[in-house]
């Protein structure tokens, strides 16, 4: 196992510049809108470095007994970034394209999206490099078990609660629990969140990014006087967000004009009946080749004329080649990441309104902090009360940035930047450094 502690990256003479047109690594794009936010706020520069860089580092190195006796190992890792407001927060990927740059952003994004809606938790993300779809599922228990086991120390309710992320389901939280509870000895239901509802788990859990954007997207539509109902929406991405959030919003009579997945997309622009299309899916495993609709490709669907486009599918689609050709009205951020540092002054330029993911996915944190309550309390909530509290939340949180936007006038994005920054250097300043 290795973990590191950052150092510190030293405050510009003078401040820090404008966001500049950057596409490469994926934490230092993010942490370009921190250093922006930062210096708006004109942030003590100690407090600055101390906020800019990880808490920890964690790598660790898991052997697993494959089925057919071959012993691999595998690189896992865990990044807390920040734990000022409370214990860490945040999703665990399994994927081939896992990179420690890639896990220190999203624990990054985890630190600002829990302060924008205000529930008491920091950041952290973990993953492993491994390919789930060529795995067992013995395998993939094995190597979630040994993970667990390499983080003991570091992760547990008071410190660090995992939650499902990219192929990483309730299964592998329930595996995570076990582990961890029978070393604790005992069940210890709140060591992790995204559970099944039998082992702890909090009803709603599964649609609540998908809510959480629905309801985002009334509270935006309101800005332009406009009604959610007949709307024409675009996703790109029909995973559990995806498909959730296309849903919710044809529930509320959007017209969901174009989907896609990871093979392709399909547009029609009188509008795709979800239902048939969800029955679609279950049989083909993907959205293509759905028969009341035309093929589209990946690029081509972000740049359709709509009211409300989500990319829900991975990060950096939405870059300087293509954010010219954005044409919607507003961009809400279903996916982490979806829209590249260079890519925001575009769309500014060009009038969109940007939701950034921070705010507009924090559906899934939200109730994720609702299920850890739960498990501390022993007391399980009513769907129709996660929901309503979700709700509250996201619509004070909404609230909350546009206020600071208009207040800085600045963008969506960077107002909640602002936000969360503020949030954190308070609690952080309030409780003084320990020497």
């Amino acid at each position: 196992m290795r973990v590191i502690r950052c150092g510190g990256k030293t405050m510009a003479q003078g401040g820090i510049s404008q966001v500049t047109n950057k596409e490469g690594s994926l934490f230092e794009s993010t942490m370009e809108r921190f250093d922006y936010a930062a210096q708006r706020l004109n942030l003590d520069p100690g407090l600055y470095r101390l906020l800019r860089c990880p808490n920890r580092e964690i790598t660790v190195y898991i052997p697993v007994m494959m089925d057919d006796g071959r012993l691999e190992v595998f690189i896992g890792y865990r990044v807390q970034h920040n734990i000022a407001r409370g214990p860490c927060k945040g999703g665990i990927r399994y994927s081939p394209d896992v990179t420690l740059d890639e896990i220190k952003a999203l624990a990054a994004w985890m630190t600002w999206k829990c302060a924008v809606v205000n529930i008491p938790f920091g950041g952290a993300k973990g993953g492993v490099i491994c390919d789930p779809s060529k795995m067992s599922m013995s395998e993939l228990e094995r190597l979630t078990r040994r993970y667990t086991a390499e983080l003991l120390d570091f992760i547990g309710p008071e410190r660090d609660v995992p939650a499902p992320d990219l192929n990483t389901n309730e299964q592998v939280m329930a595996w995570i629990m076990d582990t961890y509870s029978m070393h604790a000895r005992h069940t210890v239901n709140a060591a992790v969140t995204g559970k099944p509802v039998g082992l702890g788990g909090s009803r709603g859990r599964k649609e609540a990014t998908g809510r959480g954007l629905t309801i985002i997207a009334k509270e935006a539509m309101q800005r332009f006087n406009l009604k959610l109902a007949d709307s024409q929406v675009v996703i790109q991405g029909y995973g559990n967000v995806g498909s959730t959030t296309a849903r919710l919003m044809h529930d509320e009579g959007c017209r969901i004009i174009a989907v896609s997945d990871i093979e392709g997309g399909i547009f029609n622009p009188d509008g795709i009946d979800i239902a048939k299309l969800d029955e679609h899916v279950s049989k083909h495993k993907s959205v293509t080749a759905y028969p009341d609709a035309r093929a589209v490709g990946n690029e081509e669907l972000l740049e359709i004329p709509c009211e409300i486009l989500i990319p829900a599918a991975t990060e950096n689609q939405i870059t300087t080649k293509n954010a010219g050709n954005i044409r919607t009205r507003i961009l809400l951020e279903g996916a982490n990441g979806p829209t590249s540092a260079g890519a925001d002054p575009i769309l500014e330029q060009k009038g969109v309104f940007v939701v950034p993911d921070i705010l507009a996915n924090a559906g899934g944190v939200t109730v994720s902090y609702f299920e850890w309550v739960q498990d501390r309390y022993g007391y399980f909530w009513r769907e129709k009360d996660v929901n309503e509290r979700l709700e509250e939340v996201m619509c004070n949180a909404f609230k909350d940035v546009y206020h600071y936007s208009q207040i800085h006038r600045e963008s969506m994005r960077i107002a909640s930047y602002m936000l969360a920054v503020d949030r954190v250097a308070y609690y952080t300043k309030i409780r003084g450094i320990y020497a």
